[in-house]
């Protein structure tokens, strides 16, 4: 039997994405592996449909908007209370393939230096195409990116080992780690917290490990609302606040002087929020349904 896992789903204002997610985490769920969900402040009544529908998932509901990283902080809390080993972190608008969390604690277990596991993602609506193989994070440049970010999967992309650090979208750490590296810094409102989690590992000593094994679909922007210009704008002001916080005054310059340019290069990622598969509250069959794709 695995340890204790517990997968943290943040919702806001997004039943229906959220229903899609716990309909793929029904084959995932035993004993060693269970389901809270984090409402965080929704004002559309999702909480009470999530209730009602999966009456069998812990739900905590939160009072007001506290934003990913304050939402994804109390859902650990709670976790901690309920005496969960490892925690995985999961974005609602996203579904798994069946056993997905395996891989990642299994990599966990093995290797005492990894402080996070990281899973392969791809887009909801390309379900062939990569969002998420590794990621890439030079400080000194203001360079921040995913590797294989929208590339047909290929066996180029197989290969696990460390990485450079993990998406907020899906990533895996024991509780312990996650406690020492003091959470998520909740003074970033939706973006660049998953990379300064990172760093903070990494700054102990532990690895970012990339788990291929391990597949996730993500609905690209679905939680956000907005428009494309304003995640733009909200994004870079991120990343230039975690520049900020690492003193990378050479690397907030970089970015600056090159900021019309990356605003050109991610508007087609921006854009895909309106070109997402809506998709249904149906049971997701198994990742057999998925494999099929590639």
């Amino acid at each position: 039997m695995h340890p204790l896992t517990w997968i943290v789903v943040l919702n806001w204002n997004g039943a229906e994405d959220t229903f899609v997610c716990l309909n793929s985490l029904a084959v995932v769920r035993s004993p060693s592996c269970r389901v809270l969900v984090v409402d965080n402040g929704s004002t559309d009544g999702s909480a009470e449909l999530i209730r009602d529908a999966f009456s069998d998932i812990e739900l905590l509901v939160l009072p007001a908007n506290r934003g990913y990283a304050a939402g994804n902080n109390a859902g650990f809390r709670r976790v901690m209370e309920l005496h969960a080993d490892y925690v995985i972190f999961l974005n609602n608008d996203t579904h798994v393939a069946a056993g997905f969390w395996v891989p990642l604690i299994e990599t966990l277990q093995r290797n005492s230096s990894a402080g996070i596991a990281v899973p392969k993602i791809f887009y909801c609506d390309r379900p062939d195409t990569l969002w998420y193989a590794g990621g890439i994070v030079r400080l000194s440049t203001g360079f921040i990116s995913h590797v294989g970010l929208r590339k047909k999967d290929s066996p180029e992309f197989n290969r696990p080992g460390a990485t450079g650090y993990a998406t907020g979208c899906c990533l895996a750490m024991r509780c312990r780690d996650f406690q020492a590296v003091g959470c998520f810094d909740e003074t970033f409102g939706m973006y660049a917290e998953d990379v300064d989690l990172s760093l903070r590992v990494c700054s102990l000593g532990m690895s970012i490990e990339y788990v291929p094994s391990s597949w996730v679909w993500h609905k690209v922007s679905a939680s956000f609302r907005g428009s494309p210009l304003s995640k733009l704008v909200k994004k870079s002001f991120e990343v230039l606040r975690l520049l900020r916080k690492y003193r990378a005054w050479n690397g907030m310059a970089c970015y600056l002087i090159l900021l019309p340019l990356r605003l050109v290069r991610s508007f087609p990622e921006v854009m895909n929020v309106k070109h997402s598969v809506k998709h249904k509250s149906g049971r997701v069959k198994d990742a057999e349904h998925f494999q099929n794709c590639h």
